[in-house]
């Protein structure tokens, strides 16, 4: 009978204690900038808790083990869905679980930075600790041989998932238990003992023999498939070495067991003559059992059942019966009842599971936000930017035509009320010079960012030639994944950080040129409407304020005045639009599954943006209408108008001009600002991701290091080569050894002493002399030591070593978040990488700061 003790239990991976803390505070830190952070570092306190009981301690064979790895598990899994797994760079370190290392531990192990080593990991554990489980239930009882059964068909699920899962997520090549092979060897030998367990259950039930016999047969197919993946050449000297033996015994033990019940079929249909031929082979197979496990206690209480049943068997045929005994080979076969299967892994192991990031939503939403905020900032920019730009055309008509200054301009001497305006508003707003002061801060913000720049790219360079040098040193046995395949998305994005820097460099490159073109301008509005009629020359007495046009263009400059108050109520409602996406697109997964972002992006931003769009449309035709209107009227106001001397014109049109410039300038200054202010944030962000990322290589690099260093240690160097016979000749013709060194007078001390005592030896005593030590003079810096170094040496007799002091980079203090400027996107824009923020795109023509990036939702 099968017991405990008889079953295999897989040995569980061992992690390495982690901090878990620092990584995923700064991910979720920086990618939810608007989340409650409070609760979120507490979340993350909980799980580094739940790991360190999950992994770090050593685990109990009981349900309540299990339940603790049930839901580390079903945590790492919904964190997955909600955190791309390659974002997070925490340094998973696992030992291998059959590897019996040394006194000092095992040896092989693999650190990979990846959230999906660390599931794949705790999965293994899963599946071994159940089969540590089952093989510890008590299988005298029924309760126990069903969870056993249980346990074993999950494990055996576990490690056959496992198979097609494991290289994707490790990206290179795994420990020896996670090898393809390892998982499909401990699968079937999962099956096989769970068939043996339902087995155990109806013999043990007292089910009839013949269904007894067929899941016997059963089991002894299922051992003989697990001996044959066992014994894979691949896998020599990975398992214990009782495994084999004992599981070639069970599969010779379950055929034994097969012909001992279908024996007791015959009986029950009295062919006594088949009967006996079965008993005598399952008598057989049960001392081959014995033999091949080396244990002859196995199935002892099953011989002697067999042996007692033959006995009476051969005298009931001898006296009764008289029927020739067969020849097993011309027997039946025994039929099969396949039971035990691998059970699916489910979706949740833990039936009591609570999310602790339940808050953060999935990663599929967050991309289908992303993507609906780079459509609303589109449509935006697009609706901003034809207002805009149709505004600007309407200015440089008026100050071609010189309005309204023109119209106000009828004494000839005074400053029209227009430009007395527009000077006090330049004024108030701080003037020319603080248009100076914004463009010298410019190229102090541009410096902050490409040095943050730099540094992201000079870290990724390190690793990258890190790598490569070690790679070259140690070749195949470098088997780490190499730095070009892991850091291809922060290379892009460094890429594109660049281009962005690049195009605002341009950006305030025409800042400045504006900024020169329109400063004599400028500077006479900023001296304010008293100091400008000294600068506006005389053009004379005038006598057109009954003309009839200036009555027209008044009205008509009112009516402009009106379309640009309404195109400023429309431009904040499109930039205050905002629609909140999230309760959609969740509703959307959770019923369909997956979520079709364009078509519930289309719809919702059609109901928000149809009727602002619709206005804009409206003021770009009045405009058009507006236009000609005022074109024709001042076409009269020329015709009727007298004495306007044309350098007083030309004066009047610059001072407009330069006023537009200022507006615009000052707008574009502080939106630039605020780009580079958000830039580095962005920046800040991506050099903590880097940063991370290296650190992760930095302990992965290190442990490779240390395994492939004691590998060397340990390697078997051959034995010394006999001494040739014409050495040892000239060894014994060689002269005798020098005698002693002499002995050098000590002035502290009457007695001789040897000159230079070995290194390590303690010093000598005289015979009688008192145990004192002799006085020494004082050694002097750059005086010839003992052993010949020119400086003291420390206690342990060796040079202090020299060191160096790592200069991190300086971390500059993430920026406020604000509303962000507008772009107008370009096409065929591919999609921005999962779990970093999407990038600034180009600006629109007349917009000369590039658009920055918004936060990640």
């Amino acid at each position: 009978m099968t017991t405990a003790a008889d079953t295999f239990g897989v040995p569980l991976k061992k992690a390495s204690d982690i901090d878990v803390l620092k990584p995923l505070k700064n991910l979720i830190t920086s990618r939810y900038q608007t989340a409650d952070q409070e609760s979120y570092v507490s979340a993350i306190n909980d799980l580094a808790k739940l790991r360190n009981s999950a992994v770090c301690r050593t685990l109990d064979n009981h349900e309540s083990s299990l339940e603790t790895l049930y839901r580390y598990y079903d945590q790492i899994v919904a964190l997955e869905s909600k955190i791309p797994p390659s974002e997070i760079q925490i340094p998973f370190k696992w030992k291998d679980a059959f590897d019996k290392g040394s006194i000092f531990g095992g040896r092989i192990s693999l650190t990979v930075a990846s959230l999906s080593y660390e599931k794949v990991c705790v999965l293994y554990n899963i599946a071994a600790l159940q089969t540590q489980v089952a093989a510890a239930q008590n299988f005298t009882s029924d309760d126990a041989l069903k969870l056993s059964a249980k346990l074993f068909q999950s494990a055996a699920g576990i490690f056959n998932h496992l198979k097609g899962i494991v290289h994707s997520a490790v990206l290179q090549e795994p420990t020896p238990d996670l090898q393809p092979e390892t998982l499909t060897a401990l699968s079937s030998l999962c099956v096989a003992q769970a068939q043996e367990v339902i087995a155990v259950k109806a013999i043990n039930g007292r089910m009839k023999d013949m269904v007894v016999a067929k899941l016997c047969s059963q089991c002894e197919d299922l051992f003989g498939e697990a001996l044959k993946h066992l014994q894979r050449e691949t896998l020599k000297g990975l398992w214990d070495r009782d495994w084999i033996p004992r599981v070639a015994g069970r599969q010779a033990g379950y055929h034994a067991l097969a012909e001992y019940h279908q024996s007791r079929v015959c009986n029950s249909k009295k062919t006594v003559g088949e009967e006996i031929a079965r008993l005598k082979h399952a008598m057989e197979l049960f001392k081959t059992a014995q033999t091949r496990a080396g244990d002859p206690s196995l199935f002892e209480e099953n011989i002697g059942r067999a042996q007692r049943s033959l006995d009476e068997a051969v005298k009931d045929n001898n006296f009764i019966y008289h029927e020739a005994v067969p020849d097993f080979k011309s027997l039946a076969g025994i039929d099969k009842a396949a039971v035990a299967k691998a059970t699916p892994v489910p979706e949740k192991f833990s039936a009591n599971f609570t999310d602790l990031f339940e808050t953060l939503v999935p990663v599929s939403v967050q991309q289908a936000l992303a993507a609906n905020d780079t459509r609303k900032q589109e449509i935006v920019s697009m609706e901003i930017g034809k207002l805009r730009e149709s505004t600007q055309l309407l200015n440089s008509i008026l100050a071609s035509l010189n309005l309204p200054a023109a119209i106000e301009d009828v004494g000839g001497e005074k400053v029209p009320q227009s430009l007395r305006e527009k000077s006090a508003s330049v004024a108030q707003a701080g003037g020319v010079q603080a248009l100076d002061k914004m463009i010298k801060e410019l190229p102090e913000l541009l410096t902050r960012n490409r040095e943050l720049l730099e540094e992201c790219e000079r870290q990724l360079t390190e690793e990258k030639e890190s790598d490569n040098q070690l790679r070259t040193q140690f070749k195949e046995r470098w088997t780490r994944t190499p730095s070009d395949k892991l850091t291809g998305t922060f290379q892009t994005n460094a890429q594109k950080y660049r281009n962005v820097i690049d195009t605002a460099v341009s950006a305030d490159t025409t800042i400045r040129e504006k900024y020169d073109k329109h400063k004599e301008g400028m500077d006479l509005l900023s001296a304010g409407p008293e100091n400008l009629a000294a600068s506006l020359p005389s053009a004379g007495a005038s006598d057109n304020g009954s003309n009839p046009a200036i009555q027209r263009l008044k009205q008509l400059m009112e009516d402009v005045e009106t379309l640009k108050a309404e195109r400023d109520a429309i431009e904040c409602e499109l930039k205050s639009a905002n629609a909140d996406m999230k309760d959609e697109f969740l509703n959307a997964l959770s019923q369909d599954g997956t979520i079709n972002e364009v078509a519930i992006s289309t719809e919702s931003l059609g109901r928000l943006f149809g009727p602002l769009q619709k206005q804009v449309k409206e003021s770009l035709d009045r405009q058009e209408g507006l236009v000609k209107n005022i074109q024709e009227a001042h076409a009269d106001f020329c015709k009727a108008a007298t004495g306007v001397g044309g350098e007083r014109e030309a004066m009047l049109m610059k001072l407009a001009a330069a006023y537009d410039t200022f507006n615009e300038l000052r707008s574009n200054l502080t939106e630039g600002t605020k780009f580079y202010n958000d830039l580095t944030q962005l920046l800040v962000n991506f050099q903590g991701k880097i940063n991370d990322f290296c650190f992760a290589r930095r302990t992965e690099k290190e442990e490779l290091m240390r395994d492939l260093t004691q590998g060397l240690a340990n390697m078997k160097v051959g034995t010394t080569p006999n001494t040739p016979a014409h050495h040892q000749d000239a060894a014994a013709k060689s002269p005798p050894p020098r005698p002693p060194p002499p002995t050098v007078p000590n002035p502290y001390q009457g007695a001789p002493q040897p000159a230079a005592p070995q290194p390590g030896a303690p010093p000598a005593q005289q015979p009688g002399a008192p145990h004192m030590q002799a006085p020494h003079a004082p050694q002097m810096y750059g005086a010839p030591q003992p052993g010949g170094l020119p400086y003291p040496v420390n206690p342990t007799g060796m040079p202090a070593p020299q060191g160096y002091v790592y200069q991190s980079y300086p971390v500059y203090t993430p920026m406020p978040q604000g509303y962000y400027p507008y772009f107008q996107p370009q096409q065929q824009q591919p999609p921005a990488q999962p779990g970093y923020p999407p990038y600034p795109q180009q600006p629109y023509p007349n917009y000369p700061y590039p658009p920055q990036p918004h936060p990640p939702q």
